[in-house]
C-alpha cells in the first residue's frame, strides 16, 4: 500500500471515530485544512462521496460506512503487530486504551494500576469511564471492562473480579413514609431513581430472582442518571429507590443512612470481566496488564 494511501486512510478512520474534523486533526496533529486536503484526495482518487458534511457533525456516507468496517480490524491488527515488536525491547512499553464503567474503574481497574505502572514506566494507560455499551473495535479501544453477561460472544474474557450483587436501598426517612416493599412488583408505588445507557437510550430494567423465577422490572421516578455515583447520592438525599452494586452501598448500610430492601430477591450477577476481540494479538504491556488484573480467588 503506498504511504499516501495508508496516511489518508488513517485520517479518514479517525474522522469517523471522532465524528469531527477538529477533533481528528487535533488527535493526528495536523491542522484542519491539511486533515481536508487529505480526505479530498482520498475521495478523489476513490471516486466516491465518503463523508457528509454538515455546521454540526461528520458522518459516513453509505460508501464511507462499508469502507471503515472493512478497514478498522486491518488497522487494529497491523498497529497491534507494531505494538508487539516492543517484546524486542528490554521494557514493556505503549498505549492501553479501555472503557469501563465509572465504578468497575474506582473499585477494580484503579488499584491495580495504581501497582501495576510503577512497576512498568514505559505503558501508558487511558481510561474512559462512562455507562455505555462501547463498541471497543469500532471506537479503537485495547479492551474494555463490564459485567460478564453484558459481553458479546466473540469476544475474549477475562475475570477481573469476584461475582457481584446489585441491592436495592432507600433512605431509611422515604421507606418509613411509603408503602411497604414485599415483592419486586411493589416497586410500582414508588419514586425509582433510573440509570439511562447511553449507547441505546434505554432504560436499565432491573433484574430480580427468586426460587427460579426471574423477573425484570421498569421501574418509574422522577430522576434519571447515567451514572452510578449520582444515583447514590440521590438515594442518600431521600429522592427514591435505587438499584445498586451492593459494595458501593455497604458502609451507607451499616451507617444507617440508607436501608436495603427485597433481599432475597437480588441474585447474584456475574463479576467484572475485562474483554477484548479474539483476532487481537496481544502485545507484552497488554499481556503484563491482563495478567495483574486477572480475578483470583483466595482459595484457589
Amino acid at each position: 500500500m503506498a504511504g499516501e494511501n495508508y496516511n489518508d486512510l488513517q485520517a479518514f478512520l479517525a474522522v469517523v471515530r471522532e465524528g469531527s474534523f477538529t477533533r481528528a486533526a487535533a488527535q493526528l496533529g495536523l491542522s484542519q485544512s491539511a486533515l481536508s486536503h487529505k480526505i479530498q484526495g482520498l475521495e478523489a482518487r476513490l471516486g466516491l462521496r465518503l463523508l457528509t458534511r454538515t455546521t454540526r457533525s461528520v458522518s459516513p456516507t453509505e460508501a464511507g460506512e462499508r469502507l471503515q468496517q472493512a478497514l478498522a480490524p486491518n488497522f487494529e491488527n497491523i498497529d497491534a503487530a507494531l505494538a508487539g515488536l516492543s517484546e524486542l525491547r528490554d521494557k514493556p512499553s505503549g498505549t492501553i486504551r479501555i472503557t469501563s464503567s465509572e465504578h468497575a474503574a474506582a473499585t477494580i481497574l484503579w488499584p491495580v494500576l495504581e501497582a501495576f505502572l510503577p512497576q512498568y514506566p514505559d505503558i501508558r494507560v487511558e481510561v474512559v469511564s462512562d455507562s455505555t455499551l462501547t463498541d471497543i473495535v469500532a471506537e479503537r479501544f485495547d479492551a474494555g471492562i463490564r459485567l460478564g453477561e453484558q459481553i458479546a460472544q466473540d469476544m475474549i474474557a477475562v475475570p477481573i473480579g469476584p461475582p457481584t450483587r446489585l441491592v436495592v436501598v432507600g433512605q431509611p426517612a422515604y421507606l418509613d413514609t411509603r408503602p411497604p416493599i414485599a415483592t419486586p412488583r411493589d416497586l410500582t408505588g414508588h419514586d425509582c431513581i433510573n440509570l439511562r445507557f447511553l449507547t441505546h437510550g434505554g432504560l436499565y430494567a432491573w433484574e430480580f430472582e427468586k426460587e427460579n423465577h426471574a423477573l425484570n422490572v421498569r421501574v418509574e421516578g422522577r430522576l434519571t442518571f447515567n451514572s452510578l455515583g449520582r444515583i447514590l447520592a440521590a438515594s442518600l438525599a431521600g429522592f427514591g429507590l435505587a438499584y445498586l452494586p451492593e459494595d458501593m452501598v455497604h458502609p451507607h448500610i451499616e451507617a444507617g443512612r440508607l436501608r436495603q430492601v427485597l433481599d432475597d430477591w437480588c441474585p447474584l450477577f456475574p463479576g467484572y470481566h475485562l474483554y477484548y476481540p479474539s483476532r487481537r494479538q496481544p502485545s507484552p504491556a497488554f499481556a503484563l496488564l491482563v495478567d495483574a488484573l486477572r480475578y483470583r480467588p483466595r482459595n484457589a
